[in-house]
């Protein structure tokens, strides 16, 4: 019987060797003028079902092969050590690492977040916004207009 995890582990990847910070002041400027479409997890180097939302939105930008910024917001680990947390998540683009106190940078992103991870931000082409905490659903993905 194959490993139905195997392609998934072997597929190419392209290798980010960067890691911006992501502070108190960068989420406005993100959600007013960043790239779009984007989606944005805001994960911790123990969430175990992170990986399942990088799938979900890795497989939706695949299926339409359009240009979208997948970023992993890692908040736990400072800098480049964050690199080592996000080389299995699927399509990552670009990669944050929370730099300063977290309750704040995190109320920067949403005053109703209660630090539950995977905390998800898709942005569509047009700007709307949707959040959620775990893998976004087939109806949230659909909604999602790359």
């Amino acid at each position: 019987m194959p490993n139905s995890a195997f392609p998934h582990v072997h597929r190419a990847q392209v290798a980010i060797k960067t890691v911006a910070n992501f502070d108190a002041t960068t989420w406005a400027p993100l959600l007013k003028s960043g790239p779009r479409p984007a989606a944005y997890v805001f994960t911790t180097s123990y969430c175990s079902t992170c990986p399942l939302a990088f799938d979900a939105l890795h497989r939706r930008i695949h299926t339409t092969g359009k240009t979208v910024e997948l970023a992993a917001v890692v908040m736990d680990v400072p800098g480049a050590q964050a690199l080592a947390h996000v080389h299995h998540y699927s399509g990552v683009t670009r990669v944050y690492a929370f730099d300063g106190f977290e309750p704040e940078i995190r109320q920067t992103v949403d005053p109703q977040w209660r630090n539950i991870t995977p905390y998800v931000v898709l942005i569509d082409r047009t700007g709307l916004v949707q959040r959620m905490i775990g893998p976004p659903t087939a109806a949230q993905l659909k909604a999602w207009r790359l």
